[in-house]
């Protein structure tokens, strides 16, 4: 699986109905995103602004040409569909901002992912940003400025906030991406992690997760064989009496409410799987800056 993100990339929006997507089209827009058209079933022949409007994506593609990314906004329900449908097209990539994708739609959409070698960001995805260069989702571009330092995240809230800790600190950000909220998601953090080692613009990466984040044992596993760029790592939570994924607000006032569960053996568990694979874990997001700039000037 590639990962392909030209600057002039040409880019598809399927759903417009979500006011979310409309914003985030205006705003990608004005950062130079080449958006070509959008796919939107009835809508076919209307125009959004200067972008043609499709009821189809191979409609689309026949007219348009060669689309090399797809930005997903339809209804949860409609995900599936969407993505395959794109897929069948031969769109390579496809970022999906669209929370809470049915589990069984998602293990079908992400099988057929495999089979055509396609690389799913999401569900659940703020997507991705190279500031100053690229904007492929719903971020708010004045919040990151550009550097050499990665960042990997499961938490779109903290994401803004560690961007704003590392540019006070004059630490920009070489890219940002969000792998997605939801419990099922398309590519790993292993993927980007193996992308990011190779690429020119990152010195230094930062991973942003929950103490429930499944991946954290083979990402540790993985840097430890690599030995490769420096990495801090931040997990929402650890000071939480019961784990669980810090990304929806009945979820955490269900767990508040409830009985603790104390769970504190798991937590120091993973906590050194991170030390066994020498990365520096910050216990307050204000902590990163000083943890980067320790780290990157450790030989």
């Amino acid at each position: 699986m590639t990962i392909d993100l030209q600057l002039d990339s040409r880019i598809l929006i399927q759903g417009v109905d979500n006011p979310l997507a409309l914003v985030a089209i205006g705003r990608m827009q004005t950062y130079g995103t080449n958006i070509i058209g959008i796919v939107n079933a009835g809508r076919g022949g209307q125009q959004f602004g200067d972008l043609p409007m499709f009821d189809l994506v191979e409609e689309a593609q026949a007219i348009l040409g060669p689309i090399e990314t797809s930005l997903i906004f339809v209804p949860a329900y409609q995900v599936l569909d969407a993505a395959l449908e794109a897929i069948a097209a031969g769109i390579p990539q496809l970022v999906i901002i669209t929370r809470g994708i049915p589990p069984l739609d998602m293990i079908r959409l992400l099988r057929q992912a495999s089979i055509t070698n396609t690389l799913i960001l999401g569900s659940g995805s703020a997507g991705i940003i190279i500031p100053d260069r690229l904007l492929l989702g719903i971020y708010q571009p004045q919040l990151f400025s550009p550097g050499k330092v990665a960042i990997i995240s499961r938490n779109q809230s903290l994401t803004a906030e560690i961007a704003s800790e590392l540019n006070q600190a004059n630490l920009g950000q070489s890219i940002v991406i969000h792998i997605g909220s939801d419990p099922l998601v398309g590519s790993s953090c292993r993927l980007w992690l193996e992308w990011l080692q190779s690429d020119p613009l990152t010195e230094a990466i930062v991973l942003v997760g929950d103490i429930c984040w499944d991946s954290e044992a083979v990402t540790a596993a993985y840097l430890l064989a690599e030995q490769g760029k420096p990495v801090v790592a931040y997990l929402a939570g650890i000071h939480a009496s019961t784990p669980h994924p810090l990304t929806d607000a009945a979820i955490v006032l269900s767990h508040t409410l409830s009985k603790p569960i104390y769970h504190a053996d798991t937590i120091q568990q993973r906590i050194k799987t991170y030390k066994r694979a020498k990365i520096s874990v910050a216990k307050k997001i204000s902590q990163i800056p000083h943890l980067l700039k320790k780290v990157e000037h450790k030989e």
